[in-house]
């Protein structure tokens, strides 16, 4: 395989310390290459990434208004949240508008992300539920949509194994995944994701397609279009929701609005829906680098392709350039994207 061009460098002393190679699709509506870095065929797993295309079967199918989801409630939907409190009393407003609580969710349990999340829940003598963990709304959703896929039976046993592939629920989300990214998911490799449902290996170019498609609408189907606006509408409305304090794709959308959805995966993944250019972008760094690396990458292609201006591009430009500051408050180095993606 040919190795991957460098899209971002740790400096220290004056030279680079590490760099991270990755590949970057930006992909329009029609499925037109934009721009592209190193191959963008080869199939990754997009892990959260792509929680916006697997939540439009919940407002599609009509459980979200079955149920009265708030702006709040189909943010969190698409969420790699922190644990914060506010997260997870949303969380539990979901299921309890299924008729549902937290025993329905089999994402699993682990601490918030959130430091003042962990220490408040420490200094109460509380141990995490699953309402912490990051997909928990995410899960939510799938709850609320198999509530609604129940039609009358007992809720409880008709959820009992949602994650798994051949659940009703499970395929909905596949299919939705299918449609929207135009990949034969049949043919994919599959694995199984922290939260526990499956996850495909996809090309980059069909993520950044799908999130072209999520942008605009045009190649979806009616239903996944009107679901995928709303969605958009619903994050910009509630960006706090989707990450959380501090969080990059938090800033983000908070200081630009509905001309950004982006979305976080682990080992080192980003897609993000571009309104208004009609485009959709996908990163996978190779080395798995998410919380550095990734989110550098990013902010530079936000400089690149968004026109920006005044303080708004001051802000994307400093996500891209980062200055590294070591225990004492020295700073010590950066980490900024390639000249290749961010000139100077």
């Amino acid at each position: 395989m040919t190795a991957h061009p460098v899209l971002a460098e740790a400096l220290r002393g004056g030279i680079v310390e590490s760099a991270h190679r990755g590949a970057v699709a930006v992909i329009d509506a029609g499925g037109t290459v934009h721009s592209a870095w190193g191959d963008i065929d080869r199939p990754i797993f997009p892990r959260s990434a792509v929680k916006v295309l697997q939540a439009l079967p919940l407002v599609e199918s009509g459980a979200a208004e079955r149920f009265g989801l708030s702006d709040e409630e189909l943010a969190l939907a698409c969420a790699s949240h922190g644990g914060e409190s506010f997260h997870t009393a949303t969380a539990a407003s979901m299921l309890a508008k299924a008729g549902v609580d937290v025993q329905a969710l089999e994402c699993g349990t682990h601490w918030p992300y959130h430091d003042g999340a962990i220490k408040a829940l420490a200094a109460a003598g509380e141990q995490p539920s699953a309402l912490n963990n990051n997909c928990s709304g995410k899960h939510a959703g799938f709850v609320c949509l198999g509530c609604l896929m129940a039609e009358g039976d007992d809720r409880r046993a008709f959820l009992r194994g949602y994650v798994k592939p051949e659940h009703p629920v499970m395929r909905e989300v596949t299919a939705a995944l299918q449609a929207s990214t135009g990949y034969d998911l049949s043919k994919a490799a599959v694995g199984t994701d922290g939260c526990s449902i499956p996850t495909y290996a996809i090309p980059l170019r069909h993520l950044a397609h799908a999130f072209a498609r999520v942008a605009t609408g045009q190649g979806l189907r009616p239903g996944h279009a009107a679901a995928a606006q709303r969605l958009r509408q619903a994050v910009a409305r509630a960006p706090q929701m989707v990450a959380g304090t501090g969080r990059l794709d938090t800033r983000l959308m908070q200081r630009l609005g509905e001309r950004v959805f982006c979305k976080v995966g682990a080992e080192g993944v980003y897609c993000a829906a571009l309104p208004t250019l009609g485009l959709g972008v996908a990163v996978k760094m190779d080395d798995g680098n998410n919380a550095r690396a990734c989110e550098v990458v990013l902010a530079a292609l936000l400089v690149r392709l968004l026109p920006l201006g005044g303080d708004e591009a001051a802000f994307v430009h400093g996500l891209a350039d980062v200055p590294l500051v070591n225990w004492n408050g020295i700073e010590v180095g950066s980490l900024r994207a390639s000249a290749e993606l961010l000139p100077a």
